[in-house]
């Protein structure tokens, strides 16, 4: 009897191992800023990112009604790994409430209120089911789109990007002329600028960053930061530094640099751009051992990434970064 109950709290502990470490953080790579939102984009601060008009989809027919645009696809498969979660969280309730005898005679999937071989073997072919279903989508979603173009830069001057959108489903023309009429607006302030040299200068800030953030320091970028993202990044790199990790980033490929939005307020620019990218971002220790993510298997992203300024030619700092 109490081999059973030893045997049946294993099979719960190593099904609970699962559920957290491949189901659940199967998609919980790193990157700067862990991969996650952070900062500000002013008075936009509350809505979500908008897409370019270069991103949507074609309407079909000039005599059909412009569907809403598509929404960003999730990374990694979020409905299988929902459906992961549910289905290995149902068998390790299961089980812990047979364990623990609420089960009854005769219940459990042994049959008898035990735990055999053929249960625990069944169970592991289930969930090594689930996470091998999940991870070839991912490596799927990585690897369909158009071939990358890779970056090769010096480094021009600092710059950073910004984004916004309203959370409600705007017409894509409207939004689109608030970015048209955004830039002239910034235009009217510095004649020089355009998006090409803006988009070069989005990039050389987005490599650095990203370096600066897999050296575990952010103070060689500083100026390139706003102060608010500066001590959330900088807060964030000394937590990697006291838990011993490297977040590695390597084989970095940017598809895509353009402007989302622009906009002034309170005498200031801000700009909004939209990253999609992808790259090996994984996580180790100081003494080499892989602790998170893949070395091989490539993390495709979208993010917007929002910067701001003194109205004027002045240089931009990032101020936030939202996920699609």
């Amino acid at each position: 009897m109490k081999r059973s109950k030893w045997m049946k709290c294993g099979a719960v502990f190593v099904i609970a191992m699962f559920v957290a470490v491949f189901v659940l953080e199967l998609d919980a790579y790193a990157r700067v800023g862990g991969g996650g939102s952070m900062g500000s984009r002013g008075s936009r601060s509350s809505f979500s990112p908008s897409k370019p008009s270069s991103s949507q989809p074609a309407s079909p027919s000039s005599n059909l009604t412009s569907p809403a645009p598509t929404a960003p696809q999730a990374q990694g498969g979020g409905f299988l790994r929902s459906l992961g979660a549910g289905m290995a969280g149902g068998l390790l309730g299961g089980m812990l409430f047979s364990s623990l005898g609420f089960g009854g005679h005769g219940g459990g999937m042994g049959g008898g209120g035990g735990i055999g071989l053929f249960d625990i073997i069944l169970l592991g072919a289930l969930l090594y089911g689930i996470y091998w279903f999940i991870k070839r989508r991912k490596q799927t979603a990585a690897t369909t789109t158009s071939s990358p173009a890779y970056y090769q830069g010096s480094g021009p001057e600092p710059v950073s990007p910004g984004y916004a959108q309203p959370a409600y489903a705007a017409p894509q023309n409207a939004v689109e002329d608030d970015r048209r009429r955004g830039i002239g607006y910034i235009k009217q302030m510095d004649p020089n600028f355009t998006e090409d040299k803006f988009n070069d200068l989005c990039m050389d800030v987005f490599f650095k960053i990203q370096g600066a953030w897999a050296n575990r320091d952010m103070s060689p970028i500083r100026s390139l930061l706003t102060d608010d993202l500066y001590r959330i990044m900088q807060d964030d790199a000394e937590k990697m530094k006291r838990e011993g990790k490297f977040n590695k980033l390597e084989n970095i490929a940017v598809r895509t640099v353009e402007i989302s939005e622009a906009w002034q307020e309170q005498g200031k620019d801000f700009i909004t751009v939209r990253f999609l990218a992808n790259l090996l971002d994984y996580t180790v220790s100081e003494s080499g051992n892989l602790l998170s993510g893949s070395k091989t298997d490539p993390v495709k992203f979208e993010e917007y990434w929002t910067v701001v300024r003194p109205v004027g030619n002045n240089p931009w700092q990032l101020s936030g970064i939202d996920q699609a």
